[in-house]
């Protein structure tokens, strides 16, 4: 299993590969290597994987900004020379990052790249640039996708001989059109901000400045509502995805008795006859 992450403990005396912030209920995870376009390298996933497990965890946050370091990239996925031969063998791991990595590689990759891991938090995609191969697997485990008009987004992985196997092959064609997912999909080719804004992949599709004041905005607004009943439909869509519609009742109605037990059940009505703003308490 993946240790509960101890922040204070680094394993580099740098920068780190992925910059962990939280602030007023807000958590903010910065892929942390614009000079290789953000590329995740093995420290990338091992602290990605364990801010993901601390948002999870942190009663105190109610929602999460992910982005990229830089204008240039949100992310170019796997880093061809530091990750990418750890997996095919090319490469053995040379450092404590890698070794770390290794040793406990499926739950690692699962959780950094939130395939599968239980976290019904709501989470925010600033994307600042282009998203290739595994950036664009990562988006798509977000929940709200606010572009940059420099955005591109592509899985690029049958030009290198792979396939994106870390959630594209199945979370795509559940987001887009079939025959648009099926052209990105085998492709690999990029498409464009507006493009991804059509075809419904992303929300809104904004001027560079105004990318991380838009998605803070949105945090704010989602920080305003009350957090169990934004994890709850977060969690009633993803568990019911799929399912025949008697099953997927069966669970909307078990989330929605859990939710309307609740004291922030309770509060929200009490807090607009009072005309006040509502105090959540999360239970």
């Amino acid at each position: 299993m993946i240790a509960h992450p101890t922040f204070a403990k680094e394993l580099h005396p740098t920068m780190p590969d992925v910059i962990y912030e939280k602030r007023d209920g807000i958590a903010t995870i910065t892929l942390n290597r614009p000079e290789r376009r953000n590329a995740f390298s093995p420290e990338s996933i091992i602290r990605l994987a364990e801010a993901w497990i601390d948002y999870r965890d942190d009663d105190d946050l109610r929602v999460a900004i992910l982005t990229g370091a830089g204008d240039e990239a949100f992310c170019a996925g796997g880093d061809l020379g530091s990750l990418l031969p750890l997996f095919t063998g090319a490469k053995q791991p040379d450092d404590e990052w890698s070794e770390r990595l290794m040793r406990n590689v499926g739950e690692y990759m699962s959780t950094a790249l939130l395939r599968p891991f239980e976290l019904y938090k709501p989470i925010i995609a600033a994307i600042n640039g282009f998203a290739l191969a595994g950036g664009s697997e990562l988006l798509q485990a977000t929940d709200i996708r606010i572009a940059s008009t420099n955005a591109s987004f592509g899985l690029t992985e049958p030009k290198r001989g792979l396939v994106p196997g870390a959630g594209s092959m199945v979370r795509l064609p559940r987001q887009v059109p079939w025959a648009k997912a099926m052209e990105i999909l085998m492709t690999g080719d990029a498409v464009p901000a507006q493009d991804a804004l059509a075809m419904g992949f992303v929300n809104y599709v904004v001027e560079p400045q105004e990318l991380m004041p838009t998605a803070l905005e949105f945090a704010e607004r989602l920080k305003r509502n009350a957090p169990l009943a934004v994890a709850a439909v977060k969690e009633a869509a993803l568990r019911t995805s799929g399912l025949p519609l008697e099953e997927a009742y069966a669970i909307e109605n078990e989330i929605s008795a859990r939710v309307t037990s609740s004291a922030d059940a309770r509060e929200g009505p009490r807090a607009f006859t009072e005309k006040r703003d509502p105090v959540w308490t999360g239970r």
